[in-house]
């Protein structure tokens, strides 16, 4: 039995899905444990490309048991919408399955997101506004609805009513048109009447698969510097997509986790607002978006880039327990005659860190200390096993390992499967 959490270590958008794909293809259950529809997973495959927002990225695999976990936050709106899709392209959805403990996400979070980022002035945090925010805050303040209700008529109306009446009043503080509970509880029973069959205690299914010797896979979201206590807060998602909470939000126990893939990309991006030491405002950060395809999977926004940041897998190695490291889209530094890697930040007074990530007011004031390192000037996109690639990315690729302190299993030079080997 093996238990794998696959997780982001860098500032999200890593390329989790095309490795979740990947391993998912040996995966008897992949749960996906925290976050909502405000990040994609790109997946490239027999199906197409898809960019998966709630649903695991195991449903291209026909025997693969796909899991929504507690804690995550369901708009079911996008999910029915990203399942058509799915559907079109010939996927099968018959193992597909939502926990009833996960959080709803309504249509008011959305408005309320829209409306408390405008509110925020100049001094906005970078949400996608996609109620992501909005919708934790009410499971941490209680007054949340799950996505079991849909299933409790009486007490779905009876938890809506109570909702509404808070719901309304910011609305109405905050400039937007207050909700007509009628219409949104039709709304909700054609969610149930779409949804319904696929909503159930996920426990059971999680158990027996533990029990039963399986491979289990937990999907993560973002990553660790966008975790809601360890990343660049308030610049952060409101969930935490480190591996520690991965058995929480999947329903198992902390130890049945046993290996904790970290995946980073062989530079760095980073969408919305915050610190960014890396982050380069020149050719070469244009160079990195263009070549590749840095836009938002979910968004459409460019993201922001910059040279591998030592210091972030450092800090994120630790925080996630990391057994191994899949390095993404390697092949986008093939025509560079010199890459950079950060190695450390120079704060300040002058000193040096490199083992330790400050907090957020230092990190805007930190310079990224570089260390170069040559090309390879080749193409890697064919290349299809360790051998193949050329010395100079073994090199690369075996400091990116000695800086994380953990191996490298994996490494991709594209978006197809045949793209991925072991390192």
């Amino acid at each position: 039995m093996s238990v794998t959490a696959v997780v982001g270590a860098q500032w999200g958008d890593e390329g989790k899905g095309r490795i979740i794909d990947y391993l998912a293809q040996q995966a008897d259950v992949v749960i996906r444990f925290q976050g909502g529809d405000n990040a994609g997973h790109t997946v490239v495959n027999e199906y197409g490309k898809h960019a998966l927002h709630l649903v695991p990225s195991g449903i291209f695999n026909p025997n693969t048991k796909n899991i929504i976990g507690s804690g995550c936050v369901v708009n079911p709106q996008a999910l029915l919408e990203e399942m058509n899709g799915l559907e079109a392209a010939g996927v099968s959805l018959e193992n597909l399955w939502i926990s009833t403990r996960a959080q709803m996400l309504m249509p008011y979070h959305r408005e309320l997101d829209v409306l408390e980022e405008a509110a925020r002035g100049k001094d906005t945090i970078g949400t996608t506004k996609r109620g992501i925010g909005p919708a934790y805050a009410d499971k941490a303040a209680r007054c949340g609805l799950r996505m079991g209700d849909l299933l409790q008529a009486d007490w779905l109306e009876t938890r809506l009513d109570n909702a509404l009446r808070t719901v309304n009043r910011k609305l109405e503080i905050l400039g937007g048109k207050p909700v007509d509970g009628d219409q949104l509880y039709a709304t909700c029973m054609d969610y149930r009447q779409r949804l319904g069959a696929r909503i159930v205690d996920t426990l059971p299914i999680v158990r027996q698969a533990i029990y039963a010797g399986e491979e289990v896979m937990l999907e993560g979201q973002l990553g660790v510097m966008r975790d809601l206590d360890w990343g660049i807060y308030p610049y952060v998602t409101s969930s935490n997509p480190t591996a520690s909470y991965a058995s929480s939000g999947a329903g198992l126990p902390a130890r049945a986790i046993n290996r904790v893939i970290g995946v980073v990309k062989a530079y760095s991006t980073a969408v919305g607002d915050g610190p960014f030491p890396a982050e380069l405002h020149d050719e070469d950060g244009e160079r990195l978006r263009s070549e590749g395809g840095e836009f938002g999977a979910t968004t459409g926004r460019p993201r922001r880039c910059g040279w591998f940041d030592g210091v972030a897998i450092r800090y994120a190695a630790w925080l996630n327990g990391m057994t191994g490291l899949a390095v993404t889209k390697l092949d986008v530094l093939d025509t560079f005659d010199v890459i950079r890697i950060c190695t450390g930040y120079e704060l300040p007074d002058g000193s040096v860190i490199t083992d330790s990530m400050p907090d957020t007011p230092v990190l805007f004031q930190v310079k990224p200390v570089y260390e170069e390192w040559p090309g390879w000037r080749r193409r890697t996109s064919d290349c299809r096993s360790w051998a193949d690639l050329p010395e100079n990315a073994k090199a690369y690729v075996a400091r990116i390992s000695e800086l994380a302190g953990v191996k490298v299993d994996y490494v991709s030079v594209g978006p197809e499967r045949g793209q991925m080997f072991e390192a």
